[in-house]
């Protein structure tokens, strides 16, 4: 059959996908679920895939999606309802804002720092969901903590879930870590920089919003942007966006506090809390009146969060003993019964999810909460995201029916003959693609890191810059994704508004990749001298 007509209808799904979600503005639940059927028909009708290998795949999609992808959704939404359960959300608040008042730099610390920082430690979604839940507390509108926790949630996961989507993607074709890490953190230490303006204007709707601010925003991207450079060319893949998240939330923090403490000076004022001292036009000056924590009280608030961290970090390669025996607790099986097909493992401990729900019990439980009360919050958090849990089966068995019946491969052959040489323009939309389809950077990697490594040889580039180039395309792809967004909505109460956020960041998403595509094409002239 010919390969132009088979791309024509591999390419529709995503494109139903896109126009049901932006332009139709259907609830993601449905769109996804209706999406999910048209795969299904066309993998059977047009790409000749037997019905059983496609129900498999159907069901291998919806076990992953289940565990580890939506488990640690959940888990992360139960954190952050059982601490408005025992009211520590409340003086997380309080030392929030005893920090500075100023929203734009709350974004920086929050979204971009501490978003970073989970997307580093753990990924599968805490960094959108964490973040934007408390950013909603904090009063900002939730659409908006949704939005800017999905743009924040960009290049940290290249070296995400402590650098596995790098790792998978070296393994898969026997490349260099330590090259391949380089590459990627070359590829994106621009937008590393750009991305935390682009965040701060949005939060002020103007550009004006960088007055006062401009110093500590360039220094929060500069500090995440050199320790990633240089942790990724010289340590590798796994620590490059823990130690760039760490610093840059580290340097935001001492100068917000320094230079920032006591006074802030707003635009929006919808739901501050403080008390008015002047009004000059249209800015409004006020005065932060947050009474302090002692030292235990701030432990016990944070508590949940830091075992979090304390169980993730533990339990991550980084302290191999630990690793190795938490590993041993898993299953594996194969499910898909096609060819490629290949076993699948589910971790029952080691997993994000499942060390974040541990970590909240024995929080919570330290914090004075019952035990019949946490499992009450446990259950209702369940019932709340089960529109999402939907959205996330669906968005990740089509992802796998399309990987499996070869519809991705029809889709990226068809571009690759398009482009010819110009190929690493495209590059990182592919990756980009790969993202939006699986709501995550390995698989993206997976789907499509032999392709680029194929294509790169082909027309004599150093195939390190195109798979890089997957790497960091993947990274746009994020903010996009029904997943991802499925995550956002969860974490905001927005569940039904899909189709708004998406409009929000896809105009961001084209920005950030035909650029990025415009530096790869560049780059790759001058890529033997900088490798």
């Amino acid at each position: 059959m010919n390969e132009y007509f088979l791309f024509c209808f591999a390419i529709v799904p995503v494109i139903f996908l896109i126009v049901s979600l932006g332009a139709l503005k259907v609830p993601a639940h449905k769109a996804c679920s209706i999406t999910l059927l048209i795969t299904f028909l066309l993998s059977i009708f047009l790409f000749k895939m037997k019905i059983t290998n496609a129900i498999t795949a159907v069901l291998e999609g919806s076990l992953i999606a289940l565990w580890p992808i939506m488990i640690v959704i959940i888990a992360a939404i139960f954190t952050y309802n059982l601490s408005l359960e025992t009211k520590s959300m409340d003086k997380i608040k309080m030392m929030l804002s005893s920090i500075t008042s100023d929203q734009r730099i709350q974004v920086l610390i929050l979204a971009w720092g501490f978003g970073g920082f989970l997307e580093a430690v753990a990924g599968y979604g805490t960094a959108v969901a964490i973040p934007a839940s408390i950013l909603a507390s904090l009063g900002f509108n939730p659409l908006f903590a949704a939005v800017i926790c999905l743009i924040a949630n960009t290049v940290p996961t290249a070296f995400g879930a402590v650098g596995i989507p790098v790792i998978t993607l070296a393994q898969i074709l026997d490349l260099n870590i330590f090259d391949l890490s380089y590459a990627v953190s070359i590829q994106l230490v621009l937008f590393i920089i750009i991305v935390p303006f682009i965040l701060v204007i949005m939060t002020k709707q103007s550009i004006k919003g960088l007055k006062g601010v401009f110093f500590i925003t360039l220094m929060s991207g500069l500090s995440f942007a050199i320790p990633q450079v240089l942790v990724a060319k010289y340590l590798g893949a796994q620590l490059p966006a823990l130690i760039g998240s760490i610093c840059s939330m580290a340097t935001t923090i001492i100068l917000a506090k320094v230079f920032y403490g006591k006074v802030q000076v707003v635009s929006n004022v919808e739901n501050i809390e403080e008390e008015v001292l002047e009004v000059n036009g249209d800015a409004v000056v006020y005065t932060n009146k947050i009474s302090k924590l002692n030292l235990k009280e701030s432990i016990l608030a944070w508590l949940p969060y830091i075992l979090i961290f304390i169980f993730i970090i533990g339990s991550s390669p980084l302290f191999k003993t630990t690793n190795e025996f938490l590993t041993h607790f898993k299953t594996s099986i194969q499910i898909y019964t096609g060819e490629g097909a290949k076993e699948i493992s589910f971790k029952w401990i080691s997993t994000p999810g499942v060390l974040i729900i541990i970590a909240t019990f024995i929080g919570g439980l330290i914090q004075g909460a019952k035990l019949n009360q946490i499992l009450k919050v446990l259950l209702s958090t369940i019932k709340q995201l089960s529109k999402s849990i939907i959205t996330v089966v669906s968005i990740v068995s089509m992802a796998k029916l399309m990987g499996y019946s070869g519809m991705v491969t029809s889709i990226a052959l068809i571009l690759v003959k398009i482009t010819g040489n110009y190929f690493p323009i495209i590059s990182p939309m592919i990756g980009a693609l790969g993202t939006f389809l699986t709501g995550s950077d390995t698989s993206s990697n997976i789907l499509f890191g032999s392709l680029q490594y194929e294509v790169a040889n082909s027309i004599n580039i150093n195939p390190y810059w195109l798979a890089a180039a997957n790497t960091s395309g993947a990274t746009a792809g994020k903010m996009i994704s029904p997943q991802s967004i499925a995550v956002a909505t969860s974490a905001t109460g927005l569940i039904g508004s899909e189709g708004k956020i998406f409009n929000r960041t896809i105009k961001f998403c084209i920005v950030y990749v035909l650029f990025l595509g415009f530096l790869v094409f560049v780059g790759s002239k001058f890529i033997n001298i900088m490798l």
